[in-house]
């Protein structure tokens, strides 16, 4: 296999800013490398860990088998991007394009785990995707996370009724409000409960530590 990928899991004490907790990742015949889960923090812990880091927006992003819903946050602004009804490489291409407007710098991808926290068909396809997504991604600097999502479909629903869209205006989407969903509870769990997603090459995880450039321009102002 051309690219094999890791997932890290990401306990709360991997990021005490001294703590020097590391994960040594391995395949079946020798270790990867040794990582340090400081290294590459999501961007709700760099905000927690400094309050004048600038930079860092995000991209959720919520996977289905005919339609995959984004939401961007800009800050701790979560709101619905768009509805893509692609698969396969165009939609990582899509998603990548989006990225790049957008200003992202990393992914947050719902993993549709039972209500139990167990695996199911759909959170292996869509750890089949992220992976391939964190190469494409790890290539610019970005990173790419999962977050568990379960619920987040009827939070959504929920969350546009509450705000009074009838049934025409939420029409098709669902989707980009289920990903906003799944930003929310990344930023409100301060993302202690995501797992890295994290390409083989070491080449890539070096770019993934030093990131992509910051934007100068880039205010956390909820007015935003």
């Amino acid at each position: 296999m051309a690219h094999l990928l890791a997932a890290v899991s990401l306990p709360p004490v991997t990021f005490r800013p001294a703590g020097g907790h590391y994960l040594r990742l391995t395949t079946k015949t020798q270790a990867i490398r040794a990582v340090s889960l400081e290294e590459i923090p999501p961007n709700a812990v760099r905000r927690k860990l400094d309050s004048t880091w600038r930079g860092g927006f995000s991209l959720g992003v919520d996977l289905g088998l005919a339609r995959t819903g984004l939401a961007l946050s800009k800050g701790f602004n979560f709101r619905p991007l768009t509805v893509l009804e692609l698969r396969g490489q165009k939609l990582e291409l899509r998603i990548i394009d989006i990225a790049q407007k957008q200003e992202v710098d990393e992914f947050i991808i719902g993993l549709p785990l039972s209500s139990d926290g167990k695996e199911t068909p759909q959170s292996n396809k869509v750890r089949s995707v992220a992976g391939r997504l964190a190469v494409r991604a790890a290539e610019r600097g970005w990173r790419v996370y999962l977050q568990e999502e379960y619920g987040t479909t009827i939070d959504a629903m929920s969350y546009m009724v509450d705000r009074g869209l009838g049934k025409s205006a939420r029409e098709g989407k669902q989707d980009a409000y289920a990903a906003a969903m799944v930003l929310e509870r990344y930023f409100l769990e301060s993302g202690r409960r995501i797992e890295l997603v994290l390409p083989k090459q070491l080449d890539l995880q070096e770019r993934l530590k030093k990131g992509c450039s910051k934007d100068a321009d880039y205010s956390t102002d909820e007015s935003d």
